[in-house]
């Protein structure tokens, strides 16, 4: 998969199907908090999301605070968002259920 920076215009366009993710204030990261019932629910999610982003070798910046999941994704060799932020915000969104 293309670890190429996306443009802002493609940027701004994908964000739109991608449900609660936002641009992150550095411009270079997307990001996205995803609240759930309770721990065990969250923990799910972070799990069924590590394998996805094994298999993708794209791994998160997240965060865990009892049922709240705060997650940032960034291609870092490539300074930005890439497909591979996408793909990956999108299996997220996939595994909430949202």
């Amino acid at each position: 998969m293309a670890r190429e920076k996306l443009d802002p215009v493609a940027l701004e366009d994908a964000l739109k199907s991608l449900d609660e993710w936002d641009l992150a204030e550095d411009g270079a990261s997307i990001q996205r908090r995803f609240v759930f019932a309770n721990f065990v629910e969250a923990f799910a999610f972070m799990t069924r999301s590590a394998l996805a982003a094994e298999k993708l070798n794209h791994h998160p910046d997240w965060s865990n605070v009892y049922k709240t999941v705060d997650v940032v994704l960034s291609t870092h060799d490539a300074g930005g968002v890439t497909e591979l932020d996408l793909k990956l915000a999108a299996a997220m969104n996939g595994f909430a259920g949202t």
